[in-house]
């Protein structure tokens, strides 16, 4: 599929603008929870778009309110985990907003508290991977949460603790790759097996950035762009942007008998999103200022290719997928953001 089967959809302004925000897609209703505004402090604002109507509704607010929070839909009811409070503090409150009845209701709490919260959901059940907590350390801590039990289960630790890590579900296996120590990135990709509960550590990424996109596409990792940071070899050197791209494939030593190894691409800049629009991958980033400019990786071609540029040029956006579209959410530009924007196929003329 060429690249110009592409085009962005503008949906209206969220009514509160905002950045650092979690959001969920259920049922063509995109809900958007949390977040800081202008002060710069966490609120509890709750809204939610519906998608073929293009409409917005306030929501009762969160009663913790909270920013960078794991965010995810379950059946009609949208769980929301973690993150930072009013005075910057981890939490450990856990919330969930049911559709049907309209009204939020606190849960069990995490055994910690956390921010920086990796989350995936499998069969109906949530983990949550790694975390910071109120120490300032990073967590290696692995929960699963049954709904049904309202119960909050520790799962084997992760080798490498982190925090801001991605997640990613393939198979039977929970992939965790980058993420922060500190201000120093992580370069460890590890793989969590649900059915052995035992982790599988795989050669880290080369290149050490922070603030690197990651994604996975029919089980192959991504790690794109980022901050290249002074290191023991070029400790005199200033941070910068950086094209890097490497890609690892985990299923090639597996099925080979033999170790795989990480392989660079032809880079592009520093990127902030990802999406799951096959058969590209998508990201749209930022350099020094917010870019509105947009390209996707060619899984059959094996390149890069550009894409209609982002309608609100921003950057530190929220992202989610939904069927068929990759939702960008608020951000900044010149101040917090309300664009809502997402990335979909072309209609056939």
């Amino acid at each position: 599929m060429a690249a110009g089967a592409f085009a962005w959809a503008s949906f209206p302004a969220m009514p509160t603008r905002r950045v650092y925000c979690s959001a969920a897609h259920r049922d063509e209703q995109l809900f958007v929870l949390g977040g800081c505004g202008g002060s710069g402090r966490p609120s509890g604002a709750a809204e939610v778009l519906d998608v073929p109507t293009q409409r917005w509704s306030a929501l009762p607010p969160l009663p913790t309110p909270r920013a960078g929070a794991a965010a995810l839909a379950l059946g009609k009811q949208v769980l929301v985990v973690g993150g930072v409070d009013a005075s910057q503090s981890p939490l450990a409150s856990v919330e969930v907003y049911n559709v049907d009845e309209g009204k939020w209701e606190k849960k069990a709490a995490l055994a910690q508290p956390s921010m920086g919260i990796a989350a995936v959901q499998r069969g109906g059940a949530v983990y949550a991977l790694g975390g910071m907590g109120a120490d300032t350390a990073p967590q290696a801590l692995v929960r699963v949460y049954e709904p049904a039990k309202d119960h909050w289960q520790p799962l084997p630790s992760m080798p490498t603790p982190c925090y801001g890590a991605s997640a990613f579900l393939h198979g039977t296996k929970i992939f965790v790759l980058g993420g922060r120590q500190g201000k120093l990135p992580v370069t460890a990709l590890e793989a969590f097996d649900l059915e052995t509960r035992s982790w599988t550590r795989y050669p880290g990424v080369p290149s050490r950035r922070a603030f690197a996109a990651c994604a996975m596409a029919d089980g192959v990792v991504f790690s794109l762009g980022g901050l290249q940071q002074p290191g023991p070899h070029n400790f005199y050197s200033r941070p910068h942007f950086v094209n890097t791209v490497e890609m690892f494939d985990p299923a090639q030593g597996e099925c080979q008998g033999r170790c795989p190894r990480w392989q660079c691409c032809r880079g592009w800049r520093a990127t902030l999103e990802q999406g799951p629009l096959r058969p590209h991958r998508l990201v749209a980033g930022n350099q020094s200022s917010p870019l509105a400019s947009a390209e996707g990786f060619s899984l059959a071609r094996k390149k890069w290719e550009p894409l209609p540029p982002m309608p609100t040029g921003r950057c530190s956006s929220s992202s989610c997928a939904a069927p068929g579209l990759l939702f960008v959410i608020g951000g900044v530009a010149q101040g917090p953001s309300g664009a809502v924007e997402a990335l979909c196929l072309r209609e056939a003329p």
